[in-house]
């Protein structure tokens, strides 16, 4: 059984037309479920409101204010354990490695040497094949293609900044 739109109306109180009405009489007849809703909400809007217990507003922000700081002191020492035990484990882990590594600097400054020569080299090399490339390319494409791919990158770059400007902002009040 659909109890949807009878359900809205119950719960949220909205005024209703009188097509609407009929429609709900009809529905809480046929469904216990409604009616039980009707009678529930009935028996609550017929109870008096007690007014809270003296100094009640007082003492719950105190109460609220201690819990703030037991939960921030739980925060807080929740993040520093968590921190202290990743760099125990970090340090574990590493430590086969950095003995090695401290025992003979000569060999960790002849591999850094020979890693920035490889670097240097590459991005060479790299660079060279790059503009081979775009030498043999260029005479392949005619211009009216190059200002094609060129504004369908530059489209793409557009939406792509405009996609992270639309995630990252924050919607200011109403």
């Amino acid at each position: 059984m659909n109890h949807q739109p009878f359900e809205n109306w119950l719960l949220n109180n909205i005024p209703i037309t009188p097509e609407q009405k009929r429609d709900l009489d009809s529905h809480l007849l046929v469904c216990s479920h409604c009616a039980a809703l009707v009678e529930t909400d009935r028996v609550l809007h017929s109870m008096k409101m007690v007014s809270p217990a003296n100094g009640f507003t007082a003492r719950f922000q105190v109460r609220l204010a201690a819990q703030k700081v037991v939960n921030r002191r739980r925060k807080i020492l929740g993040s520093f354990l968590f921190i202290m035990m990743g760099l125990a484990l970090m340090a574990w882990m590493v430590s086969p490695i950095l003995a090695t590594f401290l025992a003979s600097p000569a060999s960790w400054i002849t591999a850094l040497a020979e890693w920035g020569v490889f670097l240097l080299t590459t991005l060479q090399a790299s660079a060279q094949a790059g503009v081979v490339i775009l030498d043999v390319i260029q005479g392949f494409l005619p211009p009216f293609a190059w200002m094609i791919m060129i504004s369908a990158v530059a489209g793409i770059g557009l939406l792509w900044s405009v996609s992270i400007w639309r995630f990252v902002r924050v919607p200011q009040g109403v």
